[in-house]
């Protein structure tokens, strides 16, 4: 209760901080933020239980969208796999499930990401390297060889030709005799954070947000139980951005693609319980929490008051949790796996839906097994060992917690008026509006470490001299290159040629009339056509994209 004696100690402890000695380091999230010596009941005196934090699985969900939280179902467990062949990534994934993971989650190569074929030129040296490549419908159903798609989730990072990818995975599940209603699983299929922050963008933003909507349309009906979208913070917070321009960045390129869908004629209630989200955990262990924590109330107060959503589900924030990958350092790698702990159990405490954490070994290369097996123990060791979950949200009430959460809504919020002054995300993004933001955090950020005010334990802080990296690394030899090329030669010879140019034809009509591009795109993956012919076809249609410089 505040009140004249709470007023009068106050002051009495602030006097005492004011003589206490500190260490002299700087007193700021990663993100820049002044955080005070102490939180006390003044820093939440407006807050309204009910209205702002409620009670978990009631709105605003600012406590979780569940009821019982982690007592009812614990967090799906997803490790990012894919290297090599097909072969090599489907072996993998046998290695993950017989180890207790629970779901898949797909990495693919550069060339697969940026829609060429294993026998591309641009796609020479880049092969199986950072994850594993996939040029056609004979790839994919290697990749998920004795894996019933209808019995286990999949996730999978694509973005730019995610259409063609889905397409190819949906014919597997076809060819496997499985229902596409009964299939579970993501796309990341997030077009808008790639011009903010991957830059793995193909076609204009217009005509990417139109497939994107189509997607998004064809699943809402016939594959209800997917999710088409992943709209994922992660990328623009790796690219340097700081926790709330995170937040607020991602829930606005959600909120993009809602509105897109509308216009589209779509109910709002008809796809929005499908849409997912993709968060970084990052280092600053509360910052992240109330990060978590403020996106769930933000999102369902939109949902809600703006676009009408009458279902309850449409209002919740659902959400992947990945650890933060620039964290970590080629610097003393076993470090990593500390990290990787604190901020997985960022993500628990946050509420997260699902979460992947990041291998001790990932800045040297692709993760070893002995590596993969070290983070998945670390969510199994988070789960049924520190008691975590036991019950929900259980920083909730600290006024420290409170005060960032609604500190992190307000300053979300006016993010969003900056956005919307540029007349939305699409000409934000033209006017290289996200892009500069970022910079400026992200060379904040490194000017502190480098004038060390901030500390990273192994880089700047605590280094060993002449040190020694003693961890088994995983390294792609050339003949995984030579193998996918040969593959794609022998299947370009065997097919069908003309079902392959009347699967082309189809496919340009349907991008030129406006019609719904994922049947004429699943025809195509059954008859073979490559990835590259696909999009190639379309690049035809929409053209390509490139970004304006902003200086």
């Amino acid at each position: 209760m505040i009140n004249s004696e709470f007023l009068q100690r106050k002051q009495e402890y602030e006097n005492k901080v004011k003589n206490s000695k500190t260490t002299g380091m700087k007193f700021t999230t990663v993100s820049g933020r002044d955080i005070k010596v102490c939180y006390t009941p003044e820093d939440i005196k407006d807050l309204n239980y009910l209205e702002d934090l409620n009670f978990p699985g009631e709105y605003p969900f600012t406590r979780g969208i569940h009821p019982n939280g982690y007592r009812g179902k614990i967090w799906t467990m997803r490790q990012f796999a894919g290297f090599g062949t097909p072969e090599d990534t489907n072996q993998r994934f046998h290695y993950l499930l017989e180890h207790g993971q629970t779901g898949l989650s797909v990495a693919f190569d550069l060339p697969t990401l940026m829609g060429w074929d294993a026998d591309a030129p641009m796609s020479e040296g880049e092969v199986g390297i950072c994850g594993v490549s996939v040029s056609s419908l004979k790839d994919m159903e290697i990749l998920f060889d004795k894996i019933p798609l209808d019995k286990v989730s999949t996730s999978m990072t694509i973005n730019s030709p995610a259409a063609m990818i889905f397409a190819f995975y949906l014919a597997v599940a076809q060819k496997q005799g499985v229902d596409l209603k009964v299939l579970r699983g993501t796309l990341q299929n997030d077009i808008l954070k790639e011009y903010i922050a991957q830059k793995e963008y193909i076609f204009p933003p217009n005509p990417s947000m139109r497939i994107i909507v189509d997607m998004i349309e064809y699943c809402s009906k016939e594959v209800p139980q997917w999710n088409p979208v992943s709209v994922s913070g992660y990328h623009i917070r790796e690219a340097g951005s700081t926790a709330v321009q995170e937040l607020a960045y991602t829930l606005a390129d959600g909120f993009a693609y809602i509105e897109a869908c509308i216009e589209r004629g779509m109910d709002v209630d008809e796809f929005a319980p499908r849409i997912s989200f993709f968060f970084n955990s990052h280092l600053d262990f509360f910052e992240e929490i109330a990060k978590f924590r403020a996106a769930r109330r933000i999102y369902a107060k939109r949902m809600r008051e703006k676009y009408k959503a009458k279902n309850p589900r449409s209002w919740w924030l659902r959400f992947h949790t990945q650890t933060a990958g620039c964290t970590l350092t080629a610097q003393q790698p076993e470090n990593n796996i500390v990290r990787t702990a604190i901020q997985a159990l960022a993500a628990v405490l946050g509420g997260t839906q699902s979460l992947h954490t990041n291998s001790m070994d990932e800045t040297l290369a692709l993760p070893s097994e002995k590596a993969v097996k070290i983070a998945l123990r670390t969510q199994q060791i988070i789960a049924y060992e520190t008691g975590v979950i036991n019950t929900v949200d259980p920083l909730g009430g600290s006024y420290y917690v409170e005060a960032l959460t609604d500190q992190m809504e307000k300053e979300a919020n006016e993010i969003f008026e900056q956005i919307d002054a540029l007349g939305g995300v699409i000409p934000a993004i033209e006017a290289g509006y996200f892009q500069k933001e970022i910079a400026d955090a992200a060379y904040r950020y490194q000017k502190e470490v480098e004038r060390k005010e901030k500390f990273i334990v192994g880089v700047n802080e605590f280094v060993e001299e002449n040190e020694t990296i003693d961890i088994p690394i995983l390294t792609i030899p050339p003949e995984v290159e030579i193998q996918q090329k040969k593959r794609l030669a022998d299947l370009k010879q065997s097919r069908n040629k003309e079902a392959v140019e009347e699967s082309l034809k189809e496919i340009r009509a349907a991008a030129e009339d406006g019609k719904n591009l994922m049947p004429v795109l699943i025809k195509a993956s059954h008859n073979y056509v490559t990835l590259g012919e696909m999009v190639g076809e379309l690049k035809e249609v929409f053209g390509t994209y490139e970004e304006v410089s902003v200086f």
